[in-house]
């Protein structure tokens, strides 16, 4: 998934600082140009990876666990600013975060 995610970035005004996943969820700190907005950079990280996800040599572990809808994300998602934190703060906890 992070080689999916990272190579989805290299086509894009944003990038992943940092990555970090855990069992049902992944973490990211994302830099981007102020004229993106969040939204388009999730929808554009979700859509872009369903497929190769789906065509990778996890797909008979996902037919098995999502043979009715043939998704791989949830529906939301959750964002926040670091404000007034450290980017070496959130970088340090999203990296305990596996």
């Amino acid at each position: 998934m992070r080689s999916i995610l990272l190579n989805i970035t290299s086509n894009s005004d944003f990038e992943i600082e940092v990555f970090e996943s855990d069992l049902d969820h992944i973490h990211f700190l994302i830099r981007y140009v102020p004229r993106l907005s969040i939204t388009s950079i999730v929808r554009k990280l979700k859509q872009e990876s369903t497929y190769p996800i789906w065509h990778s040599t996890h797909r008979s572990f996902l037919f098995k666990h999502f043979w009715k809808d043939r998704t791989f994300w949830s529906d939301g998602y959750f964002v926040c600013s670091i404000g007034e934190a450290s980017p070496d703060t959130i970088r340090q906890y999203i990296l305990t975060q596996g």
